[in-house]
């Protein structure tokens, strides 16, 4: 027996079966969306894993082809590992979720999201959002829900709720929003110069809808949520942060804390550390938790600083940006390098152009999405932070950091017409403490004016903080927090933008939601940076994208031809274009519309490419004059080519002023020679002529 519960959602029926399948798991929601199809499971294990200090939640967000009536490429067969938007779509289901969740609990918990059909009218990323937070909702598992997700796009001017994907990837807002019944808890924004205003105003429309989902949910968890179980609370006790204090006053770990330097700070909670496990030598069951409660101690005695003493543990103000230093070509031969550092946050970005044909190829759930032009890729080596460890290659942070700054940049991006290339820019993290992300940002920004890539505007991005207190308007937003605030702190909001408008948007939290004020202030916050850092550090390093590529990059020269003629170019099995290849060794890419790219570093080759080109798709006329070869040498005459896969004829009659018995006598096979076009001879070929040509 199972029950279908059903809402009118954005002028389309969001449906959700509870019961009806996967009744083992403790929470399960069967979502349905238009055609949208996707199963959300909700599991915990019975027992907190031992040895742990935080809460272990999984999200999981499995994309199936055959969503979409794909059969996967590949050997195998079958799906492969998650997408980079499987695991973005995870990230951002965690992000509202796990401050929910009490925070002494250490089962297992993982949200699975199953994708089994794919309405493009009706976005499956966000169906998974609601189902996650459904399945959750009525499963037995603690849980200070409901939450819900609403998705707002920009299109020529208006607002749309919950757009399709033809919306979402072509208007000028991808907002992602998370509320609880009162307070905004997760943004995800990716945007086109979205003004500061018309942003928080797109913000609370979702908000608003979110309320109505929340309330339908909240109806389905009477009447099928089970009760929440009992776990095993992991909290530290009460008397061993007694005893902590009498053997470290809260003074002294407040003079171990305020500091700028991250590694005299990480030295004196060291040597506290000793001095405690000294003292409970004795108590096993205190020094299985030491670490934890020493964590615990500095987060309160932080918090207070900023909160009741407002101050900072490096001693800035609250609206105080670290100190800032940006230089551009550092790294040789590239096609663009910059680095960019802020405090002990320190970024280089290299960037690397390439013909067109080295777009990234995406096989995904979107139909529409065939190919991805920009590329950023963002790496965390252990060394930033001052440890050892060896590399497995990007985890699911770096993707995630990675693509918030490719979507920061993404809007003031030249177009293909204006700038055929693709681009990769890479950022190296050299040393981390707080927000590596924003310096990706600012560093990718430089590094693509200094290879010459015309973006529109400069675009840089910074970090707010909060710290709140025991009522909605006791709190303290910090600018630009370094690690220490970060991970004491209530809030991670980064934004992105250029002097007209936002570009990006990710928020982390870890409280139960934010007050509007502290979302207006923190977006006020960002931008009154992201000015300070352009004006004062990043125009002084590069004012402007250079006017031409990197004397090491490829140089692409675009020509338009009819598209009828692209065959012609090409030949039969690629063999003309091949053939131009190799005789220029160039690269050559043709759009389905006849624009035709050429890339290569040698000028004179990339011209003679283009000859080749304009001479086969040109309508011959008489009189017109070409340079061509001897390919080959008959007793009437001798064939010229005079572009690869077309050739002429010159009768005998016509390759000399004087009368000659033999063409031998005059011409051998290879020859280089300049002929005038006569038209067509009788058989339909064309005629040449090299003693009329002048």
């Amino acid at each position: 027996m199972f029950k279908t519960f059903s809402l009118e959602l954005a002028g389309r029926t969001l449906s959700v079966d509870i019961g009806r399948v996967s009744a083992q798991a403790n929470g399960a929601a069967f979502m349905h969306y238009g055609d949208t199809t996707v199963l959300s499971t909700a599991t915990a294990s019975e027992k907190p894993r031992d040895g742990i200090d935080f809460f272990p939640l999984s999200v999981e967000y499995e994309e199936k082809l055959y969503s979409v009536g794909k059969i996967p490429g590949g050997f195998n067969k079958r799906e492969g590992k998650a997408s980079e938007n499987a695991i973005l779509t995870s990230r951002v289901i965690d992000r509202p979720m796990r401050p929910l969740f009490p925070k002494d609990y250490r089962n297992d918990v993982t949200l699975n999201n199953l994708v089994m059909s794919v309405d493009p009218e009706c976005r499956p990323e966000l169906v998974a959002m609601l189902g996650s937070a459904i399945a959750t909702s009525i499963s037995d598992i603690p849980f200070c829900g409901p939450c819900a997700t609403t998705q707002i796009g920009l299109v020529d001017g208006a607002f749309i709720v919950n757009p399709n994907q033809e919306q979402w990837k072509n208007g000028d807002l991808q907002l992602t929003v998370a509320s609880t019944s009162e307070k905004v808890i997760m943004i995800e924004a990716g945007a086109n110069e979205v003004p500061e205003a018309k942003m928080i105003e797109a913000i609370y429309m979702a908000h608003e809808v979110n309320q109505k989902i929340i309330a339908w949910i909240n109806e389905i968890v009477a009447e099928v949520g089970k009760a929440k179980h009992e776990y095993t609370s992991c909290a530290i006790p009460e008397e061993m942060f007694d005893a902590i204090k009498e053997i470290v006053p809260p003074v002294e770990m407040e003079e171990a804390v305020f500091t700028d330097e991250k590694q005299v700070r990480e030295e004196n909670i060291r040597k506290i550390t000793d001095k405690l496990e000294e003292a409970f030598a004795e108590k096993e069951e205190w020094l299985a938790v030491l670490g934890e409660a020493v964590y615990q101690y500095q987060k309160k005695t932080v918090r207070k600083m900023i909160l009741k003493d407002q101050k900072r543990p490096d001693g800035r103000a609250m609206n105080q940006i670290r100190k800032l230093a940006a230089e551009v070509d550092i790294i040789p031969r590239v096609h663009g390098s910059a680095m960019f550092t802020r405090g002990q946050t320190q970024i280089c970005n290299v960037c690397t152009l390439a013909p067109l044909s080295e777009v990234q190829k995406i096989d995904g759930l979107d139909d529409n999405e065939k190919a991805k032009r920009y590329m950023h890729h963002y790496n965390f080596p252990a060394y930033s932070v001052g440890e050892t460890k060896v590399s497995r290659g990007p985890g699911r942070r770096e993707i995630g950091h990675g693509a918030l700054a490719e979507k920061a940049l993404v809007a003031v991006l030249p177009s293909e017409e204006e700038f055929p290339y693709a681009i990769r820019t890479v950022s190296e993290t050299f040393e981390s403490n707080g927000s590596t992300s924003m310096a990706s940002t600012c560093s990718s920004c430089m590094s693509l004016m200094a290879a010459g890539v015309p973006i529109k505007k400069m675009v840089a991005g910074i970090s707010c903080g909060l710290v709140t207190g025991d009522t909605d308007d006791d709190f303290v937003l910090l600018t630009d927090i370094q690690g220490l605030e970060d991970f004491f702190g209530d809030m991670d909001f980064k934004v992105t933008g250029t002097e007209d408008g936002i570009t990006a948007i990710q928020m982390d939290i870890k409280i139960h939601g934010l007050t509007r004020p502290i979302v207006e202030g923190a977006i006020a916050r960002c931008r009154e940076a992201r000015m300070f850092i352009m004006e004062n550090c990043m125009k002084p390093a590069i004012a402007e994208p250079r006017k031409t590529v990197n004397e090491y990059a490829p140089k692409i020269i675009q020509i338009k031809i009819d598209p009828e003629k692209i065959g012609e170019v090409v030949g039969q099995r690629g063999k003309t274009i091949n053939e131009i290849i190799a005789r220029t060794n160039v690269k050559i890419d043709i759009t389905d519309e006849g624009a035709v790219s050429v890339c290569g570093t040698d000028a004179a080759m990339m011209d003679k490419a283009i000859e080749m080109i304009q001479t086969i798709v040109t309508d011959f006329e008489e009189g017109q004059v070409f340079k061509g070869k001897v390919v080959s040498i008959k007793e009437f005459g001798a064939f010229v080519e005079f572009a690869p896969g077309k050739e002429g004829m010159v009768h005998i009659s016509k390759i000399s002023k004087e009368r000659i018995e033999h063409v031998e006598d005059v011409l051998t096979l290879g020859d280089e020679v300049k002929v005038v076009c006569l038209g067509k001879d009788k058989m339909g070929r064309m005629s040449f002529s090299i003693k009329d040509c002048k």
